[in-house]
């Protein structure tokens, strides 16, 4: 039985990172599941499928998680109470993002090219911030029904509640979900090579970081692009708002200092780790971690993370002078950053 539980532990985990939006919390989500699954294991029928109870433990832990979480409460008890309530993305302060490293046995030679691209929409972080502002219930039939692909059926029995009940709270959802998600156009045209486009793209918005380079910016952030920092409230709509909110911050002056970027990705996009070496200082510090959203070849939106999400992504929390990463009980260095 235990192995069992355990083979089954990293869909779970994207099933409640799904739910939860946080990688932290979807851990302990997930540790939760396998407890409980072992203490109930004779609640099982010999002959009935572990996957679906699996997932009816874990979807229960998620909405445990969320009651009991009083930032999560209020949104969800708002969204219940009012059919006109959308919710704003800054509302979703325990957003975060999940490596792609995490990710990839889903997303093995395996799967299908559907599969792929449903994994993909639905593990973005416009995706993900969007659902956190339904309620847990027209969550967890979105997540069960238009990602798993169950019936509506299953996800009732799993909800324990009726199939009507659920085919209201796929509408609700799916109206909320084309109200608010950007469009999906492609990030490339169908007739470039993908990857070589986006190093471009990738190695463009590194150097202009790392130079504070604000017309180079401009030939690659999209006119209307968004950026924001969860959990901070500031958003800035549009490339001028969001230029004004970075030099308000001291991007580009003397005291702020400079960057020093390492590219990796997340949640399926590609994205920065930004260090950050302030004057007089002789180490890079972990400063941000900035997911980028991609449209028709340009940058619409910039998610900002802050740096308690580096380790997850195997990141250095410091580098020395030459970049390189400095271990926490490593001697100190006495140049200057170059």
């Amino acid at each position: 039985m235990a192995t069992s539980l355990e083979h089954h532990r990293h869909e779970l985990l994207v099933h409640c990172y799904r739910m939860l939006g946080s990688l932290q919390d979807a851990e302990d989500a997930v540790q939760e599941t396998l407890l409980r699954a072992w203490r109930y294991r004779d609640s099982l029928k010999e002959s009935a499928p572990v996957r679906p109870w699996l997932y009816r433990v874990a979807t229960n832990a998620c909405l445990d998680a969320i009651a009991r979480d009083e930032r999560r409460a209020v949104l969800a008890a708002r969204a219940a109470a009012q059919d006109d309530w959308t919710g704003q993305p800054e509302d979703v302060v325990w957003l975060g993002p999940i490596p792609n490293s995490v990710l990839e046995p889903a997303t093995s030679p395996a799967c299908t090219p559907e599969a792929m691209t449903l994994t993909r929409e639905t593990i973005e972080i416009a995706f993900l911030t969007v659902i956190q502002l339904l309620t847990p219930q027209q969550r967890a039939a979105l997540i069960l029904c238009d990602v798993l692909d169950w019936s509506a059926k299953d996800a009732a029995d799993l909800l324990d509640i009726s199939v009507s009940a659920v085919n209201s709270a796929l509408q609700r959802a799916r109206a909320r979900l084309r109200e608010r998600l950007p469009s999906h156009k492609p990030a490339w045209p169908a007739s470039v090579d993908a990857s070589a486009v986006e190093r471009d793209l990738l190695k463009k918005y590194v150097e202009a970081s790392e130079a504070a380079d604000f017309r180079a910016f401009e030939s690659i952030i999209r006119a209307d692009a968004t950026f924001r920092m969860p959990p901070e409230p500031e958003v800035a709509e549009g490339r001028e708002a969001m230029f004004k909110l970075w030099r308000e911050g001291g991007f580009g002056s003397e005291r702020f200092g400079r960057l020093r970027c390492v590219l990796t990705h997340a949640n399926l996009q590609p994205a920065v780790a930004c260090y950050r070496c302030q004057p007089g200082d002789s180490k890079w510090r972990a400063l941000a971690l900035e997911v980028l959203r991609i449209e028709d070849g340009l940058i619409t939106e910039i998610v900002v993370f802050m740096p308690d999400n580096f380790p997850a992504f195997g990141l250095p929390m410091m580098l020395d002078a030459a970049g390189l990463p400095i271990l926490m009980d490593a001697a100190p260095q006495s140049n200057k950053c170059h």
